[in-house]
């Protein structure tokens, strides 16, 4: 088997791998870089080559996983589309989603490359979005040959996949991205515990671990508290969350939380794409067991609206929580706008739920210190520090060392690194090297083949 990280920038963004695997040439995710605007970044997929691709397989709907699809697809025709039912329906609105992100940046930041494709486009290949069940194998024939493809529940957000390959009498396993302990909106992963010849493991959280005595319940108890703590005391909070999945998650865990009396009534304010995936969650958990989400808790919880004139600098005239996207505070989203009309206060408050590349604004905030000066680039206004600043362990990622128990237990022959930062990646290969059960462990350098 060969492999390939098409991602040119490596660690974490355009994600997409090229698998090789006897006659069969199959696409793992093919994903925007959430950092990099333009063509730059799209995956590398010119090392595809001319040879034909069999299938993509995508393991979610995030779009640093999907985005790039239907460039991809566009110059491989022939190619199947291979996902979860849930990730068949979501994957299409994103995808459009995406494309009018692209038309607004195009006028906005001169990007005449932009959209990559268009709605039209969008439309057309969804037609080609093949369902695979979760727990039912789809075999693909070619050459005399066979490959067997399973599904397995990933956690992580609604529709995510783990992945079994098996070709001839070999096995590998693909974790893609994986939360093990279940959340309110999915259960936690079911995947098949071996053995794999090879396992590709995520690596996100390797750089941090969980500190002593945490649990998602207690997580979860501390922000409800720290809200709680916050309005009372006449600020507003703002969670900037991921659109699909984690605001979902949020609201629900809003809702339980003030029919449990643990929250008093005050008002919360949401926008971004999340309020429109809401809708279709809703419609899949009538479909998916593996979903529960009601779209009714949000007329519950009397969700307002975010506030037409904010301006950098001004806390809004009413305290409330805002549930707002992007997770990261990428520039040009509600989230980052509203940090900037609450960092600089004493009393308001920006509570991260999800991961946080270091790299982006959310990041960035995240490692300034208190009254240190923090620059909003996108609006040009900085301001020090005051607002409690504050991180939660409610990822969609599962812990390092989860995932190191679960690749051992596979009892694999190689493991392959993915889908991680440098210093993450660097504790898996150490911490999986330190006992000798698994011979190779392989941290592949981007657009490089390495056998496996």
């Amino acid at each position: 088997m060969i492999l390939t990280d098409l991602n040119p920038s490596g660690g974490i963004g355009s994600n997409s791998l090229l698998v090789e695997l006897g006659p069969f040439r199959f696409l793992i995710d093919a994903g925007l870089h959430p950092k990099i605007v333009g063509r730059a970044a799209v995956p590398d997929f010119s090392r595809i080559g001319d040879a034909p691709l069999d299938f993509v397989l995508l393991t979610h709907c995030h779009l640093d996983h999907l985005g790039a699809l239907p460039v991809v697809l566009r110059n491989h025709p022939e190619a199947l589309v291979l996902m979860s039912p849930p990730s068949v329906i979501l994957a299409e609105r994103m995808l459009h989603n995406s494309c009018n992100v692209m038309l607004r940046q195009r006028e906005e930041e001169n990007l005449p490359e932009y959209p990559l494709y268009t709605h039209s486009e969008v439309d057309r290949q969804a037609r080609r979005f093949l369902p695979v069940h979760f727990g039912q194998t789809r075999t693909l024939h070619k050459g005399g040959e066979s490959i067997a493809i399973t599904l397995h529940l990933a956690g992580h957000v609604p529709g995510a996949a783990g992945v079994l390959i098996e070709h001839r009498h070999r096995k590998v396993f693909f974790t893609g991205d994986v939360l093990f302990e279940p959340q309110l909106i999915v259960p936690g992963a079911d995947f098949p515990t071996g053995p794999f010849d090879t396992v590709v493991l995520e690596t996100t959280r390797g750089a941090t671990g969980r500190a002593t005595g945490n649990t998602r319940t207690s997580e979860s108890a501390r922000l409800i508290e720290t809200i709680r703590h916050v309005i009372e005391g006449g600020g507003s909070v703002l969670l900037p969350v991921f659109a699909l999945g984690r605001m979902q998650e949020m609201f629900t865990l809003l809702h339980q939380a003030r029919n449990e009396g643990r929250l008093p009534a005050f008002p919360i304010y949401g926008a971004g794409l999340g309020l429109d995936l809401a809708g279709y969650l809703d419609r899949l958990s009538r479909r998916h067991h593996q979903i529960r989400f009601k779209h009714r808790i949000l007329k519950e919880l009397r969700l307002r609206p975010l506030p037409r004139k904010l301006v950098p600098g001004r806390p809004p005239r009413e305290p409330g929580l805002y549930v707002l996207s992007s997770g990261m505070m990428v520039e040009n989203t509600p989230s980052y706008g509203l940090a900037a009309c609450l960092a600089g206060h004493h009393h308001q408050a920006i509570c991260f739920v999800g991961y946080c590349d270091p790299d982006t604004p959310g990041g960035k905030l995240l490692a300034t210190r208190h009254g240190e000066v923090f620059v909003f680039d996108g609006l040009a206004y900085q301001t020090p520090v005051q607002a409690r600043i504050e991180r939660f362990e409610l990822t969609g990622h599962a812990d390092r060392d989860e995932l190191v128990a679960f690749a051992r237990g596979a009892s694999p022959r190689a493991v392959v690194l993915t889908h991680g930062d440098p210093p993450a990646r660097a504790w898996f290969a150490q911490t999986l090297a330190a006992d000798g059960t698994i011979p190779t462990i392989i941290d592949p350098r981007p657009l490089t083949p390495v056998e496996v």
